[in-house]
């Protein structure tokens, strides 16, 4: 009887994946998205207020919404902003948009939300997820295509009920260079955002019900970066499991992995976002740069990843150095940068939630061996893990196919985890 419970909720969920899927692959190039005037500028000065604290909110348009007497199918959307800390202990104001879904909650209990942290959308303003949503793609000239790849998700857990609240993460749409991949700004992002939906007036959610975690990729290394500053920085905050999938652990690791992929530029975003945090090491990175790489630091922080894949994809970061080496090498040598990377090294920290760990045995991008290092920190240190790995063959090696596909190829098992987390069921473990 259970076997046959499990098979139907995961038929459920496939066939709630597969629409989600469909919706997304409408196509078409529809103009960029019409600006909120001054909604992106934070107040000055930011009040002394703690942190998820709602600054400011608007309704927003969602793409395919369809209107019925409850309210708009499949979510009403809000975009909001709300303050957050940057890694330095400051206040900053952060965006995202919360989804307060139509569809009734069946599940146990009361309506659950998921505070999601997206994968890798690029460093230019334009590529915040909360002006993504209201359009399916959007195209600026020459190569700037764009929109949010997530939606499919979304939309999956919107289906059954679920709220969800998606960060921005800091420096994307607001003022400032987002800072990519920074452990503790990602991870306090994606906390505040939960704490401001469940603050924002008029939803069909409570201020202190359920939550759980998900992201992949970019966005896993910002969840499992939540999940170990929960206890510390929001430990009132009722989260139940998180969902990390192909999360970016060890940078060195990641680094060497990407250079000459498809996603070589993404190393100048996160260069870019730790010479913000960090401006003692610039002198030492400019000495290191050519004109070449120079130019790629300046290119990437005003692009979206489509963009920095089509003008950066498959070159060597040795073209970017004045020594003629792959930037791994250079960043090496370089004391104070490999502190700051140290720092962002996660598995140092025990989750005090279950947490669901996915990766892909030929993942082009994440090294496999680095996902399930950080696996075997956290069952050493006593937490709860599953991990997962997804055995699908080499496919086009560095065009990241390995990378994305065993995200949708593992949707059932990741919501399935993440339903299973708001019922209260016990936790799978590979520990």
């Amino acid at each position: 009887m259970l076997r046959k419970r499990s098979q139907r909720r995961r038929h459920r969920v496939t066939i709630l994946a597969a629409a989600a899927a469909a919706i997304l692959g409408v196509t078409g190039i529809s103009p960029a998205a019409a600006q909120t005037g001054g909604f992106y500028a934070p107040p000055t000065p930011l009040a002394s207020v703690v942190p998820g604290t709602v600054l400011k909110a608007e309704p927003l348009p969602l793409l395919l919404q369809i209107p019925t007497d409850d309210g708009p199918l499949p979510a009403a959307a809000t975009r909001l902003m709300y303050q957050s800390t940057d890694p330095l202990g400051n206040p900053i104001a952060v965006t995202g948009t919360y989804l307060d879904p139509t569809v009734p909650w069946n599940g146990p209990g009361e309506r659950p939300l998921v505070s999601m942290a997206p994968g890798t959308q690029g460093q230019g303003n334009q590529c915040a997820p909360s002006k993504l949503l209201s359009q399916l793609v959007q195209y600026d000239p020459p190569l700037d295509i764009r929109g949010e790849y997530e939606l499919p998700f979304m939309v999956a857990m919107l289906s059954q009920g679920i709220a969800v609240v998606m960060t921005d993460y800091q420096g994307l749409g607001t003022p400032g260079v987002h800072t990519y991949v920074n452990r503790v700004a990602q991870g306090n992002a994606v906390l505040d955002a939960a704490r401001a939906a469940q603050k924002l007036p008029g939803t069909r959610i409570g201020n202190d019900g359920p939550i759980a975690l998900w992201g992949y990729s970019q966005g896993g290394s910002a969840t499992a970066a939540a999940a170990e500053l929960h206890p510390t920085y929001a430990p009132e905050l009722d989260i139940k499991g998180a969902f990390a999938g192909a999360p970016p652990s060890d940078l060195k690791e990641v680094l060497r992995r990407i250079d000459g992929s498809i996603l070589t530029g993404a190393i100048g975003y996160a260069i870019n976002g730790f010479r913000h945090v960090y401006p003692e090491i610039e002198p030492l990175l400019d000495a290191e740069l050519n004109d070449r790489g120079k130019q790629m630091l300046r290119d990437v922080a005003a692009q979206c990843v489509g963009e920095t894949a089509l003008t950066y994809g498959f070159q060597q970061t040795s073209t970017f150095t004045t020594s003629g080496r792959p930037l791994s090498d250079v960043l090496d040598e370089l004391p104070e940068v490999q502190s700051i990377i140290a720092t962002q090294q996660l598995g140092k920290v025990q989750p005090e939630i279950p947490v669901l760990v996915q990766i892909g045995t030929d993942d082009d991008i994440i090294p496999a061996v680095q996902v399930r290092t950080l696996a075997a920190d956290w069952c050493a240190r006593g937490a709860t893990v599953a991990l997962t790995e997804n055995p699908l063959p080499a496919i086009l090696p560095g065009l990241a196919v390995n990378h994305g596909l065993p995200y949708l190829l593992g949707v059932v098992e990741s919501i399935e985890f993440i339903n299973d987390r708001f019922a209260d069921r016990p936790a799978p473990s590979t520990c």
